[in-house]
């Protein structure tokens, strides 16, 4: 049977060939073609992958990262039937960019966005569809919140979209350091929580503003990764894939917004990080010179969307089938308990949204959908509990 699969390039992967189906495969420049794609025994039990290719591999035979013909491979090591691999992809996972940068074609992109997010997503959990529920705002714009529950890769996933516009209070305005208060906003928001503790919460968010009648307009964006346990070398593959999604359009982003990250995804009250980081960017372009400045800050935004699926999607993919019992489950959920820590204690979306009377069901969609608070809980040493609880500190070089 056919599988859909957008570039769903996963790497530092080790396996053998299990089989091969030729499929429908969607690649970025929205060309259609027949691929082979390899589905990959991976050296967790269980954990089976899948490999877009142009040449079709019957179980057991030689294997070249070559004949993908769609990425590059920067390392590659095979060994009898068994390969390990390191891939990048070579052009980013996104709705192609608008010709022009304006207000309505920044928000058709941003629903582009949704919906091809959440069909992928779709498509990934295999068993759940989103919730899509459209909403006005009375006082100009709207927007739609797509949720998804009790799928079997994800427990809970909110995918938002917002165009809004008006009056901003006159708080907000100064918090903002608008001299007026009129105003226009889009964006996408997201937050997938996994059932699987071996497969990591991530958030997602992509952000254009406007004010003083569109004389001054910014970007915003990031992503970041809230693993349940770390796992270094899946943490250092996602900041590469971060890395090089950037890096193309805006040479030296990637550690200035990587740090940015750092400093941001931070429960100060706990002293720790909220996970691995990311990228986290804010008013690109607010104190541009010109428009064509402004603009030149969209293909960032677009880099950071177009890592986001595919930087998840390959570690959700090699963890989801992974055994797991109460202990791992118990400190999910107090991991999740620190994550809406930040939420409602730290970040300033959400405060931003709730002091400005934002829909308040969008805004605390990405609160998990169970958590817990053990007092003063202490992990054993030396466990994977107590590792992570090492790695989560501000100021780890991940590259």
């Amino acid at each position: 049977m056919g599988i859909t699969v957008r570039n769903l390039i996963p790497w530092n992967i080790r396996g053998t060939v299990v089989a091969w189906t030729s499929v429908r495969c969607f690649q970025p420049t929205s060309s259609i073609e027949t691929v082979f794609v390899l589905r990959i025994r991976h050296h967790r039990p269980g954990a089976d992958l899948l490999l877009p290719t142009r040449t079709g591999k019957v179980p057991n035979t030689p294997f070249s990262v070559a004949d993908t013909g769609t990425v590059p491979a920067t390392e590659t090591v095979q060994t009898a039937g068994t390969f390990a691999t390191h891939m990048l992809l070579q052009t980013p996972w996104a709705p192609p960019a608008p010709s022009t940068i304006t207000r309505n074609s920044i928000t058709a992109w941003m629903r582009a966005f949704q919906a091809q997010l959440c069909a992928d997503l779709e498509a990934l959990d295999g068993t759940a569809t989103f919730r899509r529920d459209p909403w006005d705002r009375p006082e100009g714009g709207g927007g739609q919140t797509n949720v998804l529950i009790d799928g079997a890769l994800l427990e809970k996933a909110g995918v938002a979209f917002s165009a809004v516009w008006g009056e901003l209070s006159a708080a907000a305005a100064k918090a903002l350091e608008l001299p007026a208060r009129d105003f226009f906003a889009t964006g996408v928001s997201v937050v997938l929580h996994p059932r699987s503790p071996w497969v990591p919460i991530t958030h997602m968010n992509v952000r254009y503003f406007e004010a003083d009648g569109g004389r001054r307009a910014w970007f915003g964006g990031g992503a970041d990764l809230t693993p349940i346990y770390v796992d270094a070398a899946e943490a250092r593959a996602y900041h590469e894939h971060l890395r090089a999604a950037v890096e193309v359009t805006h040479p030296g982003a990637y550690p200035r917004f990587r740090d940015w990250a750092d400093q941001y995804f931070t429960l100060p009250h706990r002293q720790e990080t909220r996970g691995v980081g990311g990228l986290f960017a804010d008013r690109l372009g607010a104190d541009a010179a010109s428009r064509e400045e402004i603009e030149s800050w969209f293909p960032l935004i677009n880099g950071i969307a177009g890592a986001f699926f595919p930087a998840w999607a390959a570690i959700a993919a090699a963890n989801r089938a992974r055994p797991y019992g109460e202990r791992e489950l118990a400190w999910q959920r107090l991991r999740r308990g620190r994550y809406a820590e930040f939420n409602l204690a730290v970040d300033r979306g959400t405060r931003f949204g709730l002091e400005t009377g934002g829909r308040t069901e969008s805004i605390l969609m990405s609160l998990p959908p169970l958590a817990s608070w053990t007092y003063d809980y202490q992990p054993e040493a030396g466990s994977l509990e107590a590792q992570t609880q090492a790695w989560l500190r501000p100021g780890v070089q991940w590259l």
